[in-house]
């Protein structure tokens, strides 16, 4: 893994010497992820806009595809449509209901940073085209024109950055039902999509865009390479930005800046520390709020927290995903969820934060490593009994073990080429946390 970091850095000094990089993938993607990315390792994920006024999907469906869905009249969503709003309403009569009279940028900054997420990314514009600030290439298809009359995109990035949280959007590049993209795609990229794109970055100077909704086109048509080539050598947040792989079709795991999965899947490769990726998905099936879906439907705490150690073990990040209601609040099982994490985060965030994979990810079902420094972390996912036996370290003399939450050092032994850690007995109110416990291995071979 050195070598290759090694290789990258290499052919980034030499494609970016004259301090610009051009617009093509070889010298796009010989740009580094700044390093702030893979140090936060938590995000949370926003979808938010008109269809949080529906707010239904078929279970396992995304209900922020409500527009496209009810199309087809065979759909359920059309029924659903038919059945509780009529059939002559239509999807732009939701805008005027999306009214966020209840959102409290401030209160959700506040969930965010007890949850211990480091960055934000909100739905600037979904595949609907709706948008989140006064887009001047959305008249009348903005939240400043109509619904909550309010740059949405605008007072959560401020409230989000005052409490010292990386801000970011994502960015549909394609629009389901605009007129232009259905009839001249390059007058539609051109005339529409990359004006507003930049109107976004200079209001806003995101440190992250998520672009997405890119596969109907190669990135040669998006004009992709030129978009990024403004934003890494001219936009005003050239220097901090990152970018995902969403820029055409084809893009994903092989061009742009970290790689992406969704729920595990639409990755080209394996992902691995080898270069910078995350991992999104909501805590229920969908990334907007779904009526539909019930508490069963929901990830616990348990397997969301399971989740995160999971994926920062093999290197990456997780972008959690939360769906706000039509009047701005978010809902209390999302709340509930993200608090759970960030009460584990704040117990062991030191497992978690900046660390990097170790030689090893795994050490039978139930042990994921962590590291940093020259710290190992064993991850223990549940109460490991009275001894945790490790066969992957190998212990120096003098190896100090300690249960993050805890005082005292641990006892150990090595015996037959593992690492038997004795816990002492304790008490269900004296567990330092729930869900995983930490094991800090100082002076591992």
């Amino acid at each position: 893994m050195l070598a290759t970091i090694g290789i990258l850095c290499a052919i980034s000094s030499i494609a970016a010497e004259n301090g610009r990089f051009e617009p093509n993938w070889k010298s796009l993607d010989a740009r580094p992820v700044p390093a702030w990315f893979s140090e936060a390792k938590f995000g949370i994920f926003i979808h938010w806009g008109v269809y949080a006024v529906p707010a239904w999907a078929e279970k396992g469906r995304y209900s922020e595809w409500y527009w496209h869905d009810m199309q087809d009249r065979s759909n359920p969503t059309w029924k659903f449509h038919v059945q509780t709003y009529g059939e002559q309403f239509r999807y732009q009569d939701f805008a005027p209901r999306f009214t966020a009279e209840m959102f409290d940028p401030q209160q959700w900054a506040d969930i965010f940073v007890r949850a211990g997420a480091r960055y934000v990314v909100l739905t600037s514009k979904h595949h609907d085209g709706f948008c989140l600030w006064p887009s001047p290439d959305s008249w009348n298809w903005n939240s400043v024109d109509v619904g909550p009359h309010r740059d949405l995109a605008g007072d959560l990035t401020k409230a989000v950055r005052d409490r010292g949280l990386k801000m970011g959007f994502y960015y549909s590049l394609y629009e389901w039902f605009n007129p232009i993209y259905r009839t001249d795609v390059k007058r539609y990229v051109e005339q529409h999509m990359i004006p507003q794109f930049k109107d976004l970055v200079m209001r806003y100077r995101p440190s992250i865009i998520f672009a997405d909704g890119e596969w109907d086109h190669p990135s040669e048509v998006w004009r992709s390479e030129e978009i990024l080539a403004w934003l890494y050598n001219e936009s005003p947040c050239r220097d901090e930005v990152v970018v995902n792989d969403r820029w055409g079709k084809g893009t994903r795991s092989l061009h742009g800046g970290y790689y992406t999965t969704e729920y595990g899947k639409y990755a080209n490769r394996e992902m691995s520390a080898a270069h910078p990726w995350e991992e999104d998905r909501g805590i229920g099936a969908s990334f907007g709020y779904n009526r539909n879906e019930d508490a069963g439907d929901y990830q616990p705490a348990r397997a969301l927290i399971h989740l995160l150690i999971e994926v920062v073990g093999k290197g990456g990040n997780l972008l959690l995903d939360i769906g706000p209601t039509a009047d701005g609040r978010i809902p209390v099982i999302m709340q509930e969820r993200l608090l759970e994490i960030g009460e584990w985060l704040k117990v062991n965030g030191e497992a978690i934060y900046a660390t990097r994979p170790w030689r090893e990810t795994t050490d039978g079902e139930r042990v994921r490593y962590t590291s940093k420094d020259n710290v190992v972390y064993a991850i223990c996912l549940g109460w490991p009994g009275r001894e945790l036996v490790l066969a992957a370290p190998k212990p120096a003399t003098n190896m100090v073990v300690s249960l993050l939450g805890t005082k005292d050092a641990l006892k150990w032994r090595h015996t037959d080429g593992r690492i038997i850690i004795e816990i002492p007995p304790m008490g269900p109110d004296e567990l330092p946390c729930r869900h995983a416990y930490v094991f800090r291995l100082v002076g591992v071979e």
